[in-house]
């Protein structure tokens, strides 16, 4: 969690903990922790929270996965989702999934490439603080 008075205050608090969706600030990014089956039952309680977080100009997000314990095409949406929005206003999209089976279907879908997922937060943090200001 990011320390009081450390990065500027974002516009509104994060979202609630909610079944599925996790989300807190670290390092001047928000982190969206995706939690147990991401079907679409999953999709329908996160594109809320996910479209208010990616709609901001130039914003910093994590998505991670480690959490999720099945992730079907539903979850593919939500990462097509949201790195078309971030990207399209300037931002940066990290991902962070250690999950064989989700790397699997990242990589047969080719979103593996457009979104290279990072082994921890720690590492998708410093992914960005490397490429800042180059995206």
């Amino acid at each position: 969690m990011e320390p009081v008075g450390g990065d500027a205050v974002m516009p509104q608090d994060p979202a609630p903990r909610t079944r599925h969706l996790h989300v807190h600030r670290v390092r001047g990014h928000t982190v969206l922790e995706f939690r147990g089956e991401i079907d679409i039952a999953a999709a329908l309680e996160i594109i809320p929270v996910l479209d208010s977080v990616t709609g901001r100009p130039a914003a910093r997000v994590v998505i991670d996965l480690g959490p999720v314990e099945f992730f079907d095409c539903s979850g593919l949406r939500l990462l097509y989702r949201a790195r078309s929005r971030v990207l399209g206003r300037g931002g940066q999209l990290r991902l962070v999934c250690t999950h064989a089976l989700t790397l699997r279907i990242l990589r047969l879908t080719g979103l593996r490439t457009l979104l290279p997922p990072a082994a921890s937060l720690d590492e998708a943090l410093r992914q960005a603080e490397a490429t800042s200001g180059s995206w």
